[in-house]
């Protein structure tokens, strides 16, 4: 499978203690690495997982790829941001969203229940993976 790597995704691989630690080693294997991120996510993943070294780990190995310049697609994001503002989404989420546009094929691994609600294109659902709800 083809995908977009959220930051839920990212430290659940990174951290054995994490709860979605299990889900995400299930789902890495359907994975076609690397998958693709945006720099917002690695900086989240960074802090929460508290090791910028395990983030440069994840792209020396090719695990994720940057695939998203946000200043290439400024308009967009904005308008993202107006629209989902009762939610008060991150930047990440609003990088996610407009790469998901831009990356139809591929599915977004998630631990976000947002992205349930937020659409791409303005109206299509974002093929998404997530953990089952407990």
């Amino acid at each position: 499978m083809k995908a977009i790597a959220d930051t839920g995704l990212l430290v659940a691989l990174g951290r054995e203690a994490d709860q979605y630690h299990d889900w995400a080693a299930e789902i890495a294997k359907q994975i076609s690495w690397p998958a693709l991120t945006c720099e917002a996510v690695l900086a989240e993943t960074a802090f929460h997982l508290q090791s910028s070294e395990h983030v440069f780990g994840l792209l020396r190995d090719k695990v994720v790829r940057v695939a998203f310049d946000c200043t290439q697609h400024l308009e967009q994001i904005h308008d993202l941001a107006v629209r989902y503002a009762d939610r008060r989404p991150d930047v990440a989420d609003l990088c996610l969203i407009r790469m998901s546009e831009l990356y139809p094929r591929h599915t977004l691994v998630t631990v976000d229940d947002d992205f349930r609600v937020y659409r791409r294109n303005k109206r299509e659902s974002i093929p998404m993976l997530s953990p089952p709800k407990k």
